[in-house]
């Protein structure tokens, strides 16, 4: 047959080439012929799919909220200082230590206050002087008087001593003198001490309007002093919000914001008392219990989730000022290690762990679909995709605990067979209306 094959080959020159052409064009059928057959039979080549894992499976209750501080020093304006404006503060949550500046308030109308108080004070003082120097002078001058008059009823009394030797006339003008200048000495110390008393009147009263424009030096100087506000403790700062201008304008605090006296102006959280309170719903409420795990995980910081514990849960719930209005429980839960990056109101996720289940099987939750009611995951098939019903042993948001499939199982992540069952009944539909 060889021979005759080589015959037949020599007696057709183009005979090799002929023989060469047909083996290409079969092999080329054949290959496409495969590559349809395998195009057909892995429709899910494109579909995304994820893989079943076995291991734990916390069932969590998750919260929304937002970092609050346990332990928070306030700051406030100084009391019964007028006239409070700002014209300096610290910078918005910059770290202060214990007696730092943190806000300084316009002192030029305390100072000018105090330069007129300080004039009043010296003047009260030389008007108290100058009324004790007349007073002593005084007090002089009626001793120098009673002395006299003293002096002058003494002389009287000695004359009258005279009578026996003196004519009766004599004799009496000489007791009516004694009896004048006795009076005279009575006279002269009530009038001494009507002067110290009206002396000693004055000078209270001088000494009184010097201590009150003392008092008021002592008050501006306390205004003075009390104008610049230090940290009660260390930590960052946290400016209140300004409601002056009303709920819809409200901002924080800042330079040339005119306050009343004892207003809050900031706070201090110590960062160590940080917690995230989190609204939780009623119907989650029942599955919680004081002391459980939580994972807290920051917007600003999610690739580190801080471990932690449930350590409050409000028993009544809290009206929010949102719109519409709602009521809901919070929940307070512990951040575990301490951070400094963590501030105040950063927004973050609670998850609660109020379960944990061992060993178990567990996909992302868009992987598992209801077909007639139940739950299936669809795995890749040679056909395409078929489903296969599961058990849902727990849910989380955005994993599932199931049973009916093994570790390592390819699941699809998008329900295709429901797609294209949808497409065909649109299509048979569209082919009724038009017959």
């Amino acid at each position: 047959m060889n021979s005759t094959l080589e015959s037949a080959i020599h007696r057709f020159p183009f005979g090799k080439r002929w023989f060469a052409g047909g083996l290409l064009l079969v092999l080329a059928i054949t290959l496409a012929f495969m590559h349809s057959r395998s195009k057909a039979a892995s429709p899910t080549t494109n579909v995304p799919t994820a893989t079943a894992r076995r291991g734990e499976f916390l069932v969590i209750v998750s919260c929304r909220g937002e970092l609050t501080a346990d332990s928070t020093a306030r700051i406030n304006a100084p009391v019964n200082v007028p006239n409070l404006q700002i014209v300096w503060l610290a910078p918005q949550g910059s770290a202060v230590r214990k007696g730092d500046p943190v806000v300084r308030f316009d002192a030029s109308g305390a100072e000018r206050q105090l330069k007129e108080q300080l004039a009043s004070l010296a003047q009260a003082q030389a008007t108290l002087d100058q009324a004790i120097a007349d007073g002593k002078m005084t007090t002089e001058q009626d001793k120098l008087d009673l002395a006299t008059q003293k002096q002058a009823a003494e002389k009287a009394r000695l004359e009258s001593l005279k009578q026996d030797i003196v004519s009766d006339i004599q004799a009496q003008e000489n007791r009516i003198d004694l009896g004048l200048a006795q009076e005279k000495v009575r006279v002269q110390q009530a009038t001494m001490e009507l002067n110290a008393a009206s002396n000693r009147s004055k000078v209270g009263s001088l000494q009184s309007q010097r201590d009150k424009a003392k008092q008021l030096v002592d008050i501006t100087r306390e205004r003075l002093a009390s104008m610049e506000v230090h940290a009660p403790a260390a930590g960052v700062v946290s400016y209140l919000m300004n409601f002056s201008q009303g709920w819809m304008n409200a901002k924080p605090f800042k330079v040339g914001d005119n306050l009343w006296p004892g207003s809050a102006i900031a706070e201090i959280p110590d960062l160590g008392s940080l917690r995230l309170k989190g609204k939780v719903e009623e119907i989650d409420r029942g599955k919680m219990q004081l002391g459980e795990d939580v994972r807290v995980i920051l917007d600003p910081f999610p690739e580190k989730p801080f471990q932690g514990k449930l350590v409050a849960i409000s028993p009544l719930t809290e009206q929010t000022f949102e719109w519409p209005p709602s009521r809901s429980f919070r929940a307070f839960g512990s951040l575990g290690a301490a951070d400094d990056r963590l501030r105040p109101a950063m927004n973050g996720r609670m998850d609660v762990i109020v379960d944990r289940l061992k060993n178990v099987i567990s996909v992302p939750a868009k992987a598992v679909f209801a077909h007639d009611g139940r739950p299936v995951v669809l795995v890749p098939a040679r056909e395409g995709l078929r489903s296969v019903r599961v058990e849902v042993l727990a849910r989380n948001p955005d994993e599932v605990a199931i049973s009916g499939v093994e570790a390592g199982t390819q699941v699809a992540l998008v329900d295709t067979l429901s797609m294209e069952k949808k497409k065909n009944s649109e299509s048979k539909g569209f082919e009724v209306k038009a017959r």
